[in-house]
């Protein structure tokens, strides 16, 4: 895993390591599965079949394990596709282990040669992640280490301090009682004065160490604070967006917990001191006592401010792939968890979710609409198995807008898929004479009040996500959004390829995207061109839903080019054998459709065509690869054939899409009735597609029949936990006598 982590962090995933990726092995079975991938050694594995075999039923025993563990703990948010890629490895690799150990044996290879690399790029000073985690921990546990010598100090000073009063109070008597002693009187006072200097020591000894432990202290809770939470809370904001990145809490949570634990420890230490200086009535070192105090109640404070997390960003039950989406009205959860997980910090803290607290933009010119939650959704943070954090799950949250806005009122200069929106979970924290006030805000959210307003309002928390890595947040973002650039945006564009079809996009694909995305001269992407006047985000996400919908084993297994120009599709066709084709994505439906591009050579000519697009409704009735099979052209002799033989580059039409197909074979070719018929006319020059279309902002799309898709769109939200109802039964429809068009 630390592999993989330190090529995640460095961001070295693209490139070259993704194009073999592309070609070897699906790398989101590398991500999910990295822990047992570099346990194993495939190095073995690929000489050995015997070792190969293990290896191979090893992942597949730790997938069986990873799947059982999510399905009892059923999460809200949805993980991995653990069934689908034990599937993958069992269809592909079951009967040839051996393969599968050459395969990662050689993409490890090539990853430590990458890292290698790019350590040497770097001149190769600065620490990698597990150092950097390794040093952390070491500090930590010296810590306590330190703090339980201390303790040990603690108890021997309070023995010395028990033998002095002892013997300060009862030699007096005994000089009565015995004249020899009397003589003895100067040589009792002498050795108590000793003692007396000695427990004067030992105390600064002591002190001393505490000192030293709250530098060593200072600089461990600097790092939680300002780097590894930051660092932690910016993979969060990658991973809400779709981006593949570790977002466990476990470490952080344990580093919190033990230097909290060693604070708390080394304050009663200092409590114990004062304790023994007032009965003693010592006030030797009483400055350096003070400070010390000071010191670790400062630290303590620090630490346990930020010790409250957003766990899981809120997000609604019905549309887990997309949080920080809220509808009004409409039912949505949130987790918050407290890193210092101390048993006397259980039920101690109440939180409460507080709407746009403190948020300037409610208050100014920009007329922010106002919102508040449905009810009062307080909660105790308790141990929660698992892994037992401490942690307060609000399930039922829902929020309401306050009052509509009245004419002559001030009007938002912003959409409503502009507006961001924060949740603040508040407590208190009192024990021990420490009482602070904690905070931990959610990350921008879009409130919407219909799911036509989904694609937009998702836009937006892309590009507020991409921008904003720290606090305080601009709410106002979306006033003057800055531009992005292309890097920024074409990883986070295919991390939604990556979650909706298991499949990122590779470096032809995103220089299509660029093309039609990037402005020029500035080479940037401005907020205008992707979300509102071109509406390029709406296309894209249209395709993402057909992919959802329909596509996504092709797409997976990378059968679906989808991001090709026309011209592009002519180069790559003409020179191929007649009856070579490739499926690419409509650049002019913005819903998303999918088409076929085949050549074909006749006279000496190259003519290559292009079939009408086909639409999320009519994949419904019958699957893509059902199409391709029965998809004919008829001759001037009456005569039909099926044009398509041979997918981009040379892959037979059956090995392709044979196991798709639910048609069968022997009624493919002559079944007349099952075909989808299309008239074949012939022109002699291309005809290029349309460009996306421009389209308004998405607040504008509306229902045939506003009032009943609405009604029908709040009882759907309302009642999406409690009733699950059946999808719609598909519309039974023929598509005939449907131009083909040339591209």
């Amino acid at each position: 895993m630390a592999q993989w982590q330190e090529l995640l962090r460095l961001n070295l995933v693209q490139g070259w390591l993704s194009e073999l990726y592309e070609r070897k092995f699906p790398r989101h079975i590398r991500h999910c599965l990295c822990v047992c991938i570099e346990e194993l050694d495939w190095d073995s594995a690929a000489v050995d079949e015997k070792k190969a075999s293990v290896c191979f039923c090893t992942l597949i025993f730790y997938l069986d394990k990873q799947w059982n563990q999510s399905v009892q703990l059923s999460y809200i948010l949805p993980g991995p596709d653990f069934q689908g890629m034990r599937d993958y490895l069992l269809k592909n690799f079951k009967d040839v282990p051996l393969n599968l150990a050459v395969i990662l044996s050689e993409c490890l290879r090539e990853e430590k040669r990458i890292l290698n690399s790019a350590s040497k790029t770097q001149g190769g000073d600065g620490p990698t992640v597990d150092q950097k985690w390794r040093e952390l921990d070491n500090g930590v546990n010296d810590l306590k280490r330190q703090t339980l010598e201390v303790k040990k100090e603690m108890k021997s000073l309070e023995n010395l301090y028990e033998n002095h009063d002892y013997i300060l109070k009862t030699w007096k008597s005994e000089v009565e009682k015995c004249i020899g002693l009397a003589q003895s009187q100067a040589a009792v006072k002498e050795e108590c004065l000793k003692q007396a200097n000695f427990i004067s020591q030992t105390k600064q000894v002591v002190l001393q160490q505490i000192v030293k432990i709250l530098k060593q202290a200072e600089q461990i809770v600097a790092a939680l604070t300002d780097v590894e939470l930051p660092e932690w809370k910016r993979r969060q904001q990658m991973a809400c967006i779709g981006g593949p990145v570790d977002t466990c809490l476990d470490h952080l949570q344990m580093r919190f917990t033990a230097v909290a634990e060693v604070l708390i420890q080394v304050r009663q230490q200092l409590q114990k001191l004062h304790d023994q200086n007032k009965k003693y009535n010592c006030n030797d070192a009483y400055s350096l006592h003070q400070e010390t105090e000071k010191s670790a109640l400062s630290l303590l404070t620090k630490l346990l401010s930020s010790a409250l997390v957003v766990e899981r960003q809120p997000v609604m039950t019905n549309l887990p792939q997309r949080p920080l989406i809220l509808k009004t009205g409409v039912r949505f959860t949130a987790a918050v968890r407290f890193l210092a997980n101390l048993p006397e910090f259980k039920c101690l803290l109440k939180v409460k979710p507080v709407f746009d607290k403190d948020v300037e933009e409610t208050t100014t010119e920009n007329g922010f609409r106002h919102f508040d939650f449905n009810r009062d959704n307080s909660k105790v943070l308790d141990v929660e198995p698992p892994g037992g954090g401490l942690v307060a799950e609000f399930t039922h949250m829902s929020v309401k807008e306050k009052k509509a806005r009245t004419k002559g009122s001030c009007q938002s200069r912003l959409g409503v898929t502009e507006e961001l929106h924060i949740i603040k979970f508040v407590t208190v924290f009192q024990h021990a004479g420490l009482s602070c006030h904690i905070e931990a805000s959610s990350l921008p959210m879009v409130i919407i009040s219909s799911t036509n307003q989904i694609p937009s309002a998702w836009a937006s928390v892309m590009w507020c996500n991409i921008l904003s890595s720290s606090e305080p947040k601009d709410l106002s973002l979306f006033v003057d959004p800055p531009p992005l650039t292309w890097q920024q945006l074409s990883q986070v564009l295919s991390w939604q390829f990556l979650s909706v079809g298991k499949r990122e996009l590779d470096e032809n694909q995103l220089s299509m995207l660029r093309d039609k995305l990037m402005d020029e001269p500035d080479g940037l992407i401005h907020w205008s061109k992707f979300s509102k006047n071109e509406c390029a985000w709406i296309w894209i996400n249209g395709i993402l839903d057909l992919i959802k919908r329909h596509l996504v084993d092709l797409w997976q297994n990378g059968y679906i080019m989808g991001f090709v120009s026309r011209k592009s599709t002519r180069s790559l066709l003409q020179e191929k054998p007649t009856g070579t084709f490739l499926l690419r994505f409509s650049e002019s439906n913005k819903d998303g459709a999918i088409t076929f591009s085949w050549v074909e050579h006749t006279n000496g000519e190259t003519h290559v065509h292009s079939v009408e697009p086909y639409t999320k409704t009519e994949l419904t009735v019958l699957s893509l690869p059902d199409i391709i099979y029965l998809y004919s052209l008829k001759s001037e002799e009456n005569m039909t054939r099926n044009p398509l033989l041979y997918l981009y580059p040379d892959i037979h039409r059956d090995a392709a899409f044979g196991r798709y197909c639910s048609i069968p074979e022997k009624e493919a070719p002559k079944n007349m009735n099952g075909y989808v018929r299309r008239n074949h006319t012939c022109s002699a020059d291309p005809t290029p597609p349309s460009p996306p279309p421009q389209e308004t902002h998405m607040d504008t799309y509306m229902d045939t029949d506003p009032d009943t898709s609405m009604q029908d769109q709040v009882i759907q939200d309302l009642f999406y936990d409690l009733l699950s109802l059946p999808s719609s039964p598909a519309l039974l429809m023929s598509r005939q006598d449907t131009t083909t068009h040339f591209n």
